[in-house]
């Protein structure tokens, strides 16, 4: 039993700080599973509170048959659950919602809509190393918390998801699984396999098979330094160098999307003309990481004002040297995820 059985009979007992040592070494882990579960940071932040909560009022109810994290992923997973059986719609990104736009077409206005949120890597820590008491902490190799993979999620009925993430995520038995969701091993197995067949259909070919996520290479990070760069400087010859001919776009809560690079580029032109209205003036980027993917936040300073303020957070895709995908949230309540300034001065860097 993690911690000893004096450290939970403590927590029992009422001992709030005995009961956060049980708990707090968790958060991280289990912020991550509320995140895949559903799609929203802010929603996973919530859940995790939810979770604590309903621990600490049925502390009395762990029997130590399970180990004190399983039991926690069990609460986490219901309590997930209970919050998408109730939902009408899963988190999208754009290009769910309908084929991509046209760049010489007004910009529809914010959708209020169910949006699917990025994840800052800064709070990716690994699970606790396993302890004898605790056999199944392992480390999960499998970095399934790239924007593709919880796009596709999306698709999932919420047992179907909890299954695949239990099972395929994380590793448990199937046995595990059933007892969990309160079914059969006959019906976890099945629930899987029709999460398997609709995940394929909406996954990249690329990302079929998920292998650990590896750090951004040299060549990648020049990439991004140069898109950052071309960006600043509205270069639009510079952008236009460094996307994928095929590349995708996307700026949620806009419902608005681009495909191919002579579209994403139109849509900048637009965007960056003075003497449009809907100039949106001069960028100030900064390189972040979101989703084990490069990304950068956004600060714009429109004309007339002093700072730049918090815009987005762009989470980009990268291969054979170009961008193939960026998918910009406009969201500046996430900047304090990433532990971001809301604001920077002409000055800083």
């Amino acid at each position: 039993m993690l911690g000893g059985d004096a450290t939970v009979e403590a927590a029992r007992a009422g001992d709030e700080s005995a009961f956060a040592a049980l708990v707090e070494r968790h958060r991280g882990e289990l912020r991550v599973h509320c995140y895949r579960m559903l799609g929203s940071f802010d929603e996973a932040e919530d859940l995790t509170q939810e979770t604590f909560l309903r621990a600490w009022k049925g502390l009395g109810g762990f029997e130590g048959r399970s180990t004190f994290r399983a039991w926690l992923y069990r609460i986490a997973t219901n309590a997930c659950l209970d919050v998408l059986d109730g939902r009408a719609h899963h988190r999208v990104l754009p290009r769910h919602l309908a084929g991509p736009s046209d760049p010489g077409a007004a910009l529809a206005p914010p959708a209020d809509i169910a949006w699917l949120q990025p994840f800052p890597d800064r709070l990716l820590r690994e699970p606790s190393a396993p302890s004898e008491a605790e056999p199944d902490s392992v480390v999960v190799t499998r970095e399934t918390i790239e924007l593709a993979f919880l796009a596709a999620l999306q698709h999932l009925p919420p047992r179907q998801r909890a299954a695949l993430i239990l099972r395929d995520v994380l590793g448990w038995p199937a046995r595990r699984v059933a007892a969990l969701l309160d079914g059969s091993v006959a019906s976890v197995n099945s629930a899987l396999q029709r999460a398997r067949t609709t995940l394929r259909e909406h996954l990249p070919e690329r990302r079929l098979d998920w292998a650990p996520s590896a750090e951004p290479t040299e060549r990648e990070r020049a990439v991004l330094r140069r898109y950052m760069d071309a960006m600043e400087r509205a270069d639009l010859t510079a952008v236009a160098d460094l996307l994928a001919e095929d590349v995708r776009t996307e700026m949620p809560p806009w419902p608005t999307w681009f495909r191919g690079r002579d579209a994403v580029v139109a849509a900048l032109a637009a965007s960056w003309d003075t003497g449009s209205p809907d100039h949106v003036g001069r960028f100030r980027m900064l390189p972040v990481r979101a989703n084990r993917q490069p990304a950068v936040a956004t600060y714009v300073r429109r004309p007339g004002e002093p700072a730049y303020r918090a815009f987005g957070i762009s989470a980009l895709r990268i291969e054979d040297d170009r961008i193939a995908e960026a998918v910009a949230f406009h969201d500046p309540g996430l900047f304090a995820a990433f532990s971001l300034p809301m604001t920077l001065s002409p000055e800083d860097r």
